[in-house]
């Protein structure tokens, strides 16, 4: 350990831009076990290991990177993954830059910071293919009942979480595959699919029960699965788009970030997109025009690009500094020829029948608010239009109306729309009835879901020892 003063930050190979954008490949290939137990030897292995204590789930990353520089894999492996659900996962869409890596002690002191993320996957991939990694098996069965409403990270950590524990576990989706914005919303140059495949395929063997295209609230009730099962969880993530209100928003070509992203996902996957075919959700040979600077924002700009747009920009109120999603996407961004135009707030769309154009004010930003960000101000008379045939609106999610989708008013939210949760056992205030991810804590990173269903889990299952005592197989 401690090369860092001898062997410089590598990352695993960047695929050229001008190659990269004519595909949906991952931009990234993987480290060859040699330059991973190198750049995992740079660790200084501090005695406040900070990455760790900036990891939403706290991995044992120190250890499992002194494990890798070793050789010592199966068990670098099985220390990763008893903090991780999903760390080949994590390894590919976290923003390291602003977690672990950001907060690398040979960071701060200019040596470059460990590649922890590219680590963490290989650790992962290199268990796959040695047949270490395994379905969960629980010591023993019992018979109390989960129900699980989402199929996203935060009820899939919670799912494989319980079922190591023994639970009959059932998961209700609307969509027809498990992952929910990791196969959907998150594009397969980031993540590839059969990564999120093959996860869901160990927890089926392992006996969980997906239950797919089934919308809770039409095709079952919510009652009904209370009344199937001892305890639920609620993990529907948010998928309600916020919208800009502005003249000319009801053109034709404004659409939603998620929904031209699903159909993006949707094709790769190889699914016929009637609005995808049609061009309603199809870039190509157009002017796009995105709204908003978050990780959705990026992955709509890069994936217009790969879509082969005529020209992609994207339109932001405040600065580079204050863009809220990952520098690297944005780096990335930059890279594959997305156009950034900062200082600019939409004030109206412009056409006859479709969209031709978006007009907008320049912006200075001035005092800061509660917050701490200064507060966008519009500059009277600055107003200039930016062409576009499709305007993609990436301003972020709010929560569906649970309670009237479910029909159970009495369901608690908070003033945002998201559930309301005791913190200390993540249970709502329907007893027996958890929430976790989004849901509660509103859009944010897949590693928070992870964290939050692991946690979730843990409390549903001391929820059942005390209030259910466990009847199990072995115990009768």
């Amino acid at each position: 350990m401690l090369k860092f003063t001898d062997l410089d930050r590598k990352t695993p190979k960047k695929r050229d831009s001008n190659e990269r954008k004519m595909d949906f490949e991952e931009i990234y290939d993987r480290f060859e076990s040699d330059q991973a137990e190198r750049q995992a030897s740079r660790c200084s292995q501090c005695g406040i290991p900070f990455c760790q204590v900036h990891c939403p789930l706290h991995n044992n990353i120190p250890d499992w990177l002194m494990l890798t520089a070793q050789d010592r894999m199966e068990e670098a492996y099985e220390l990763s993954s008893a903090t991780n659900t999903f760390p080949e996962i994590c390894g590919r869409i976290c923003p390291q830059d602003r977690l672990c890596e950001g907060n690398c002690v040979i960071e701060q002191a200019g040596h470059g910071t460990v590649t922890i993320g590219a680590v963490e996957s290989h650790i992962t991939e290199v268990a796959f293919e040695n047949g270490w990694v395994k379905p969960p098996k629980p010591i023993r069965e019992h018979k109390q009942s989960i129900g699980i409403v989402g199929a996203g990270p935060a009820a899939l950590s919670a799912a494989d979480v319980l079922r190591r524990k023994g639970y009959q576990v059932n998961i209700y989706d609307r969509y027809d595959r498990g992952g929910g914005l990791l196969v959907y919303g998150i594009p397969n140059f980031k993540l590839d699919k059969s990564i999120v495949t093959r996860r869901v395929n160990l927890l089926e063997d392992a006996g969980v029960k997906i239950h797919y295209n089934t919308d809770v609230g039409r095709d079952i009730s919510f009652q009904e699965i209370r009344d199937r099962h001892d305890a639920v969880l609620i993990a529907t993530g948010v998928y309600k788009a916020r919208d800009i209100q502005a003249p000319g928003i009801g053109l034709q070509n404004i659409v939603p970030a998620l929904d031209f992203l699903i159909a993006s996902n949707r094709k790769s996957l190889g699914e016929n997109v009637p609005d995808f075919e049609n061009g309603k959700l199809n870039s190509f040979g157009k002017r796009v025009v995105v709204l908003g600077a978050g990780d959705t924002a990026m992955d709509c700009v890069r994936t217009a690009v790969r879509q082969q747009a005529e020209s992609v920009i994207c339109l932001y109120r405040r600065d580079k500094a204050n863009m809220p999603g990952s520098r690297r996407e944005v780096q990335y961004a930059e890279e594959e020829g997305v156009q950034f135009k900062f200082h600019a707030q939409p004030e109206a769309f412009l056409g006859d029948t479709a969209v031709s154009s978006v007009r907008a004010a320049r912006i200075h930003l001035g005092v800061a608010d509660s917050s701490g960000r200064q507060t966008p101000e519009v500059i009277e008379g600055s107003s200039f239009n930016v062409d576009g045939d499709l305007i993609i609106k990436a301003l972020g999610f709010d929560p569906e109306e649970l309670p009237k989708m479910f029909d159970v008013p009495e369901l608690g939210v908070t003033r945002w729309g998201t559930l309301k949760i005791n913190f200390r056992n993540k249970m709502t205030n329907l007893d027996g009835v958890f929430a976790a991810g989004d849901i509660v804590r509103g859009a944010s990173l897949v590693v928070w879901a992870i964290r939050d269903g692991r946690d979730a889990a843990a409390s549903m299952d001391n929820y059942l020892k005390v209030r259910r005592p466990i009847d199990s197989e072995a115990a009768a």
